[in-house]
Order: structure tokens, then sequence, then C-alpha cells
């Protein structure tokens, strides 16, 4: 199984630092859908990992999560995209799970849910704690300047550089690169 795990707010959709609350608040990032609809095409298993705590903090509800998936999914279909699975902590950063990345629980239940290991498997996120998570389940984490990541990369630049992990513009350009190697 070729799977890739994705980041949701800042890699695949805006972000905001009030939380995205609503499907109207969710809005794609340009060429974003189209990357996983690509990523589809070329066989790869795409599944979702994203801290949700504006659920825990009250802005939200899950059945308004669920709505806002519901519209990815929507608006997936007529480009021959989906989503395999996704995955979400609901916790608050005090609750103390082990789901919340950077803790690396979200990745366990991913691995389980398809039953495969994560070595080697490429991990996408705008903040360090997604590539902190994927480096705990020997992963490769891979950093876009969407979302956060431009902050990530000014404050973790060394980091970046130490672990050798790969910046990209957006996730466009990482699944064009991935499927140009892969071709």
């Amino acid at each position: 199984m070729k799977l890739i795990i994705l980041d949701r707010d800042g890699v695949i959709n805006q972000d905001s630092d009030q939380y995205i609350k609503s499907p109207d608040e969710w809005i794609p990032l340009p060429g974003s859908l189209e990357a996983i609809s690509l990523l589809n095409q070329h066989g790869y298993t795409v599944a979702i990992a994203t801290n949700q705590s504006g659920i825990a903090r009250g802005f939200y509800s899950e059945n308004t999560l669920q709505q806002m998936h519901e519209k990815m999914t929507d608006l997936l279909i007529p480009i021959n995209g989906r989503v395999d699975g996704i995955f979400y902590c609901p916790h608050g950063p005090d609750d103390n799970c082990d789901c919340r990345k950077p803790k690396p629980g979200l990745y366990h239940q991913i691995a389980k849910h398809f039953n495969t290991a994560l070595d080697g498997v490429n991990i996408i996120g705008d903040s360090y704690r997604d590539l902190d998570a994927a480096m705990a389940v020997n992963a490769k984490p891979i950093l876009v300047k969407t979302g956060k990541g431009l902050v990530t990369l000014k404050k973790h630049e060394d980091d970046l550089k130490r672990y050798n992990i790969p910046i990209f513009d957006d996730l466009k350009c990482v699944v064009d690169k991935l499927l140009s190697e892969n071709s």
C-alpha cells in the first residue's frame, strides 16, 4: 500500500488562528484538492490526521466537524478524488491524550486502521508538531509553507536542517515531486 498522511488545516484548507469553525470557513487551498486527486489516480491511500481542539474549546461540535469533512469529500468527487480515512483529535492541549500531535497517537490509529507500518511513509504538515509526530513513528516528515509553514520554517530552521526535512511551497508541489520520482 502506498499510504500518505496529510494534516488538514494549513495543508488542504486555509487555516485561521481563530479556528475553522464551520463548513463556510472551510476553504480549500489552491491546488490541494487536485493534488489529492492526483495521489488517488497514482494508487495512493490518502489519510488525514488533524488536531481539532476547537471541539474541546467549544468553538464547534463534532457534527460540525463532520459537515466540514463532508464539504471536502463533496468537492473531491467531481475531480475523482477521495480521502480514505480522516483521523482527528478532539482534545484540548491540557487533556493529556495520546492523540494530540506532537504525540503520535493519531498516526498509530492510522497504522492500525490500514494494517500497515509507517516506516518511510510521507507525512505532510505545516507545523512542527506534525513533523515531530512523524519522526516519532519513523515516517518521512515533509513541511509545506502554506498555513503555519512559514512560521514553522523560521522558528525551527535549525531542526529542519538537522533532520533533513524537505520543504515545499504547497501540497501540489509535494505531490508533483513525489509522482515525478515514482514514475
